[in-house]
């Protein structure tokens, strides 16, 4: 335990060919030792999740830009494995925000108290974490979904879709998910009960999506942008509500990768025409944390009687987080995304 191996963000991405891994670095420094107030933690879980990519970005963005020469932004599960904080003992579990990195100090601000009795920890970066609170708040508060309405949810098959997707379908709504290969959309309705499901790189994808939507859209919860977005847009019903969520598909500061002036026009037009409310929203915004009681409440409860599944997909050790990371983006990942950096 004399060395914290951690991985750096050391240059931002090209423009022109987004992030590689060249733009990350392992690095070792000492373990810190903790000051009075503080606690030690050992990373067992890293998040990986797909805000991360804007993050390494400079320019504006809805949160600060991940640091150069610095542990690279993430959330995290870690063990207190030294305390001088009167508020926490050594095992205690916690959800924290430290980063791609072994070790870390806290002062326990922002730390939240995990009970390993209730889930397995690794679910606090997932289903019962900000994907799933996230899925799960702004289908409620935007979507308002219902019985006999048809929702689609894009990257179903990922740690905030299937939280959406089955969310909606114990609300009584009829649930289309959209997800690459076979495999994703055979777990999306054979596990997880979702009405349909549609593979977004079949060469009919588009016909296949409106034969899956016979009856139009009432909701869509967007995870990523681009192509998919433009097959949605037609199936659209009168008064539909479509919540942005994420545009994985559309890299911000790649030329090319935004949508085309045609597509553009055809958004406008069908907004106008069918009066659609078009909603964006952040995980952190007010009005979706006031529901967070209500989330932890529930989902939790729906995951231990089995009413909602969830998947994750874990890579072993910590310098294996940069490749990962970016199969994201290829949709290489089946669930939700963690690196295990300790046993627990």
């Amino acid at each position: 335990m004399s060395v914290n191996r951690q991985i750096h963000l050391v240059s931002r991405p090209d423009p022109a060919t987004g992030p590689s891994t060249a733009n990350f670095a392992l690095r070792e420094a000492p373990v810190p030792q903790p000051g009075a107030g503080q606690v030690l933690l050992q990373t067992l879980y890293l998040s990986l999740d797909p805000y991360m990519r804007a993050r390494m970005y400079e320019g504006a963005n809805y949160a600060a830009n991940a640091a150069l020469n610095a542990p690279m932004v993430g959330a995290t599960v870690s063990r207190v494995i030294a305390s001088r904080n009167p508020g926490f003992v050594v095992g205690d579990i916690v959800e924290s925000g430290h980063g791609w990195q072994e070790y870390a100090l806290s002062d326990g601000t922002g730390l939240r108290r995990i009970d390993p009795s209730l889930a397995p920890i690794s679910t606090a970066l997932g289903v019962l974490g900000m994907p799933g609170q996230t899925g799960y708040t702004a289908l409620l508060r935007h979507g308002r979904p219902g019985p006999g309405q048809t929702v689609v949810v894009s990257a179903a098959s990922g740690p905030v879709g299937t939280v959406v997707g089955q969310t909606a379908r114990l609300m009584g709504a009829r649930v289309v998910g959209i997800a690459g290969g076979p495999d994703k959309g055979a777990y999306l309705t054979g596990e997880l009960g979702f009405d349909a499901a549609v593979d977004h790189r079949a060469p009919d994808f588009a016909a296949q999506l409106a034969a899956a939507c016979p009856d139009g859209v009432d909701i869509y919860y967007d995870n990523v942008g681009g192509p998919v977005f433009a097959a949605v847009l037609p199936l659209l019903n009168a008064e539909a509500r479509v919540l942005v969520c994420g545009t994985v598909s559309v890299d911000r500061d790649r030329p090319g990768t935004g949508p085309a002036l045609g597509s553009m026009q055809d958004l406008l037009s069908a907004a106008l025409v069918k009066r659609l409310t078009i909603k964006g929203f952040i995980y952190s915004d007010p009005d979706l944390m006031a529901m967070e009681p209500d989330f932890r409440s529930t989902v939790s409860g729906w995951v231990r009687t089995g009413k909602l599944r969830y998947r994750e997909d874990i890579v072993e050790g910590i310098e294996a987080a940069p490749q990962a990371f970016l199969g994201l983006f290829s949709g290489a990942n089946f669930g939700k995304l963690l690196v295990r950096v300790h046993p627990e």
